[in-house]
């Protein structure tokens, strides 16, 4: 498994994906990772995360020839975590690099929220064709809510 834990207080998390395999996105958080002098298109955004991890995750399953080998990856500049359902569906948060596994908490985010508030939601489709990506208030609302509960955010 690659799995990089260090301890240590840090910044939020600072942008959350949600990829169904049908490569359609949601962004989560309405905060962004990249500097204003940075600023990228969100599609943009969610297609070179999606590259990414697709590639990363391929890559890690032929090399350890696990299902679950890929958990996460570092740069010098954010710690991508990543959580990955028996049916294909994504959970996806950057955070500082220093940051121990959110693997857990993403898990949580499928269990706790997805499934409560999309999946066992009849009016909430659980398909999101053309990119629109998860249209709950509720889901999104939910998910802030615990990710700013995260210890990360304590400082």
């Amino acid at each position: 498994m690659i799995d990089e834990n260090i301890s240590s207080t840090s910044p939020p998390p600072s942008i959350s994906h949600l990829m169904s395999h049908h490569s359609t996105t949601s962004q989560l958080t309405n905060t962004s990772m990249l500097s204003d002098s940075r600023l990228v298109n969100i599609d943009e955004e969610a297609k070179l995360v999606y590259g990414v991890v697709f590639s990363l995750r391929n890559f890690v399953r032929k090399l350890s020839g696990s299902q679950d080998g890929f958990i996460s990856y570092r740069t010098s500049q954010y710690k991508l975590h990543y959580y990955e359902t028996p049916t294909g569906l994504k959970f996806i948060i950057n955070t500082d690099p220093n940051v121990e596994s959110l693997r857990p908490a993403l898990r949580q985010i499928y269990v706790n929220f997805y499934v409560e508030y999309v999946v066992k939601n009849p009016l909430s489709p659980v398909e999101h064709p053309g990119g629109d990506g998860v249209n709950n208030e509720y889901f999104r609302a939910a998910v802030d809510k615990f990710i700013k509960s995260l210890a990360v955010f304590d400082s």
